[in-house]
């Protein structure tokens, strides 16, 4: 089992930068692939961006390619997501979740976190 716990969310301006991190508990977080997934309000949840077990490869939505970055520290259970040119459509709380597959799918994610608030407002 693998508990997850988000921080960093906030209330930012456009074109702000702000990082998320996700701490893991377990001793078995790098067998899990890793994913981001945010959810505005009267929205479906959305996929933002995943990374592999290894943190060799690291996948994105169209949205936010460019502006996110997506890391993970194995050695401290731990993967953040850098996000940077911030717009008000990127206002949604955000979650990490866990998959235990080779590459994080949605449809797999086994386990997710509480989630944290992201506002971007002028």
């Amino acid at each position: 089992q693998v508990q997850l716990v988000e921080s960093g969310g906030g209330l930012v301006l456009p074109g702000d930068s702000l990082r998320l991190s996700c701490a893991a508990s377990g001793r078995t977080f790098s067998r899990y692939a890793m994913g981001w997934i945010r959810q505005a309000p009267g929205k479906e949840r959305e996929f933002v961006a995943a990374i592999n077990r290894s943190g060799g490869s690291t996948y994105y939505a169209d949205s936010v390619k460019g502006r996110f970055t997506i890391s993970r520290n194995n050695a401290k259970n731990t993967v953040s997501l850098q996000m940077n040119s911030l717009k008000p459509e990127d206002t949604a709380v955000y979650y990490c979740a866990a998959d235990p597959s080779m590459v994080f799918k949605l449809s797999t994610a086994t386990y997710w976190g509480q989630g944290t608030q992201v506002t971007v407002s002028s």
